[in-house]
This record gives structure tokens, sequence and C-alpha cells, in this order.
């Protein structure tokens, strides 16, 4: 795609069997080698927004939501951290620091599942052998029961209010 056209279908034979060779004697796994060197480097921050560009499927209240995450509470303790640095002690770390600054549970549970994500999706380009979230206890909210009050219940509020 890059080059333009050849003359003759010798010379564009030839120039596939020159590309297919320098693709031969490359080392084995040298794409890896180079997506971790590009992503390995960048930090969390970046490599966050990038990750966000690619959420096509995102509604306009889902996008203010993950950029409420992301603000609040993944880019102050992750913001800086190199991605070639995660790992499951890493992930821990951050838990129990959303624990220990009074964070909810509901929140601690959607900050997880975005941190999870995003290094998923960077497990997958192949920066980390073991999967950072691997093993790793999320955090558990269980909602309470919510009772919507009848009718009759909401006029005797109204009345004693």
């Amino acid at each position: 795609m890059k080059e333009s056209g050849f003359a003759t279908q010798d010379k564009a034979i030839a120039r596939l069997t020159e590309v297919y060779n320098s693709m031969k004697a490359a080392p084995h796994g040298q794409a890896r080698v180079d997506r971790i060197a590009k992503y390995g480097a960048m930090r969390f921050e970046e490599y966050a927004a990038q990750w966000k560009a690619g959420q096509r499927d995102l509604g306009p209240a889902s996008v203010v939501h993950l950029d409420s995450l992301l603000n609040i509470h993944l880019l102050p303790l992750l913001g800086s951290r190199r991605m070639s640095t995660f790992d499951h002690k890493v992930v821990e770390a951050f838990i129990l620091g959303m624990e220990r600054n009074g964070v909810g549970l509901a929140a601690q549970a959607n900050a997880f599942d975005k941190l999870k994500a995003i290094l998923l999706d960077a497990h997958r380009l192949g920066l980390f052998d073991d999967n950072p979230v691997s093993g790793i206890k999320p955090p558990q909210y269980n909602p309470k029961r919510v009772v919507i009050p009848s009718s009759e219940h909401l006029r005797d509020i109204r009345t004693g209010g």
C-alpha cells in the first residue's frame, strides 16, 4: 500500500519476494517487541486516552461516567505510571488505596471494572506476560433492596410534612 505501482508483474513479484524475505529474516516476535517498546513506555494517562478513543459504542452518559471515573479515581493514582510497570501488586495497591480513602463500594467496583478493561486491552497487545488483574478479588458492591413507596405512603409523608 505504501508503494506506487510497478511497471511489470515481474518487478512486483520481485518486490513482494524481497518484503517476504525481510519479514522472514526478522526475529520471531519482532512485532510484539515493537508494541512493547511503543506502549510499554507510555504513561497510563496516554494509554487510557487512546483506549477511550476506541470506545465508539459509548453513549453520551456513558462517556461522562467514564470521564468521571478516569479523572476522579484512576488518573490521580495511576496516570503517571508506565504501562510496562503494571502487575497484580499495583492493582491490589490501587484497590487498597481507594478503600483507605473512603471511596464507596459502588465507585470502587466501577473504577476497578474500567481499570480491568484498559489493562485487558494492553494484555491483548502483549504488554504483559500475565494479566495484571488475574486473580484479583474485585470490590464487592451489593446494593440494598430498593423499596418504592406506595401512593398512600407518599400521601402520609406529605400530610406529616
